[in-house]
């Protein structure tokens, strides 16, 4: 399995507002694409204006190929394209031995 990490930054409220609404409206499709096994968006709490989206991933491969090439990505993309260019940061990394089995 492998974590997808993006990191965005809107300043503008607004623009904030419209960014929750626009992954709202892309999680099913992330949800339908069988390369991805789960997601999550956090919200920053002492600044606002920074989020983190997290995403597990088959692999890589299933993620760069098999979903950007598939049949979810472009609905996904048409939502959350235009938050684009608010990227700080996009990665891939691979968990360590360190994992907390016992979430509360």
């Amino acid at each position: 399995m492998t974590v997808e990490y993006i990191r965005y930054r809107i300043a503008d409220p607004e623009r904030r507002a419209a960014f929750e609404k626009a992954y709202a409206a892309a999680a099913p499709h992330l949800y339908a694409a069988p390369q991805c096994l789960g997601y999550e968006l956090s919200r920053g709490v002492e600044e606002p204006e920074r989020y983190v989206l997290r995403i597990e991933w088959s692999s890589v491969e299933d993620h760069e190929h098999g979903f950007r090439h598939g049949p979810h990505f472009p609905p996904f993309f048409a939502h959350v394209g235009p938050y684009a260019r608010d990227i700080e940061e996009m990665r891939h990394y691979e968990r360590t031995l360190l994992v907390d089995k016992h979430r509360r």
